[in-house]
């Protein structure tokens, strides 16, 4: 580790990081964001708290359908008919003891319509899947802040409406448009998160980035619990995401995209409000930009599009490991969350508790990252999951406990490689395709979480066919890991020309009898 002097007077730790051939007299360029407003300061504190207050909304909408379709007895509502689902069965009546309105109830979801309440968890998968990727583009091409905004109204508005629409299916169309927003939100608003905070804070910030989505998973039985009608517990947790159009107001453009995509002006303006506001030097702002640009000899660009991530050799290398390993996140979490069977007793006691579970793994990551790095914390909790999955294939069903913690530790695991995959994939995809990497890598945790329920409970099969697949995923995916290179401490690329050449060996040099040119390859 090497400290780079910057024009504020102080000290940033930053790595060298190979990105290709270089010449001994080569110097590592100081990152021009970090340079102008600082690491982390009283400005960046500010629009940080605000971004992560929309992480609890989106953990509501991701997780309200088991508060909101819960499985419900119900019997006919003619006592002479035993069977509920019989032909003559003319309606039913729904046990209301815990919930007094449900989706089942309201739309009278059972027999052969019980499938519909599928649909609608699909719907909310789905929507979220398309929203990681539309807004990854869009962002990427129109910047991180007007997108960002547009998610939250889209999501505030059709969630909105899909708790008062009387229709079923209609119902299902805006509860997808919702969470297409809860998708768009999710991704912008990390990538930008990413992009304002300092070499040094990138890593503890963006896993306290997903802290509110537990707290948000942690709160949402507390709701349930006092708005027990389905109508106003959607309603609820849609409005109250009207706060956040004052992002408009409040966040920044991204000064990193400014500067990739030409517009200097803006950028500089960004530069010199939060250097402000966190006590720096403005005079050598300007300057600086200017020295950036001849340098970098940018050129002029309205954003990158999906095809940017398999145009070259490296970067194509990087975007299908690290992307498998989102499919992993995905599919393995929520699968072995459902293989380990509905808890019994309180629903709201037992969404709690698998919420409290995540928070551990998730503040372990932080210190794990910062110590090992992203590519060794990766392998690591992944080869935890799968050991673990591939464990309860093979012991004895008795005692039943053992397995219970087997598939505890499973999901602990994989709660160390979600925020792990968020920053990798933050760091590893140039700013230019940033959103456009991170929203198709989200796409691919949301295939694997659409997916997981079938190989949850297959339907033919031995019962170790399910514990062994869960294994055999996290395994491969750290196999791949191997593949990446380490992102701790490096400034992230903003061209696709960067990313490649990100992560290369360095090739052999003959060997310099100068003390100076001997440190510096040390330090490297």
């Amino acid at each position: 580790m090497t400290f780079i002097s910057l024009q504020n007077n102080y000290q940033y730790p930053f790595r060298i990081c190979k990105v290709g051939p270089k010449s001994a007299a080569d110097k590592p360029e100081p990152d021009i964001i970090q340079n102008a407003i600082g690491v982390f300061g009283r400005w960046h504190w500010w629009v940080v708290l605000w971004i992560m207050s929309c992480k609890f909304a989106i953990a509501w909408h991701q997780i309200a359908i088991v508060f909101q379709a819960p499985t419900t007895n119900f019997t006919c509502i003619d006592p002479n008919i035993t069977d509920p689902c019989s032909k003559d069965c003319p309606e039913h009546v729904f046990d209301r003891d815990i919930f007094t309105e449900t989706i089942t109830s309201q739309w009278d979801l059972v027999c052969n319509k019980h499938q519909l309440n599928n649909i609608v968890q699909m719907a909310t998968m789905f929507g979220i899947l398309i929203g990681a990727l539309a807004f990854g583009v869009i962002s990427d091409r129109y910047g991180r802040r007007g997108p960002l905004v547009a998610a939250i109204v889209l999501q505030t508005v059709a969630g909105c409406g899909a708790a008062i629409v009387p229709w079923f299916w209609l119902h299902v169309v805006l509860r997808f448009l919702c969470t297409t927003g809860t998708g768009g939100t999710m991704m912008t608003s990390f990538v930008l998160i990413m992009e304002l905070v300092g070499l040094k804070w990138r890593t503890t910030i963006g896993i306290l980035y997903q802290i509110p989505f537990n707290l948000g998973h942690l709160t949402l039985p507390l709701i349930a619990y006092y708005l027990r009608d389905w109508r106003f517990n959607q309603f609820f947790i849609s409005v109250t995401s009207v706060i956040l159009f004052a992002y408009y107001w409040v966040l920044p453009e991204s000064p990193r995209w400014l500067l990739t995509v030409g517009k200097h002006e803006k950028a500089i303006k960004v530069l010199e409000k939060a250097a402000h506001h966190n006590r720096l030097p403005t005079a050598h702002i300007n300057t600086d930009v200017e020295h950036y640009v001849q340098k970098k000899d940018l050129k002029v660009v309205a954003g990158g599009n999906i095809f940017s991530l398999v145009a070259t050799p490296s970067l194509r290398i990087k975007t299908i490991c690290i992307c498998f390993n989102w499919l992993v996140c995905g599919l393995c979490f929520f699968g072995v969350a459902q293989f380990m069977g509905e808890l019994g007793g309180n629903i709201f006691v037992n969404v709690a508790v698998s919420a409290a579970v995540e928070i551990p793994g998730t503040l372990i990551s932080i210190f794990a990252m910062e110590k090992l790095g992203r590519r060794m914390t990766l392998i690591g909790a992944n080869l935890i999951a799968g050991l673990a999955c591939l464990a309860i294939a093979v012991v004895p069903p008795d005692p039943a406990w053992l397995k219970t913690i087997l598939g505890t530790a499973g999901i602990f695991g994989l709660s160390i490689s979600f925020p792990t995959v968020y920053i990798y994939a933050g760091e590893l995809f140039p700013t230019i395709v940033r959103n456009v990497g991170c929203g198709t890598a989200s796409v691919f945790a949301r295939v694997g979480s659409m997916v997981a329920p079938f190989m949850a409970k297959p339907i033919y099969g031995a019962q170790w066919i399910s514990p062994t697949l869960f294994g055999v995923f996290p395994i491969f995916g750290a196999i791949l890991c191997v593949f990446l290179p380490e992102t701790l401490g490096c400034k992230l690329p903003d061209s696709i020309e960067e990313a490649e050449e990100f992560g290369k060996k360095r090739k052999k040099e003959p060997k310099i009898n100068n003390e100076n040119a001997l440190i510096k390859e040390t330090a490297t």
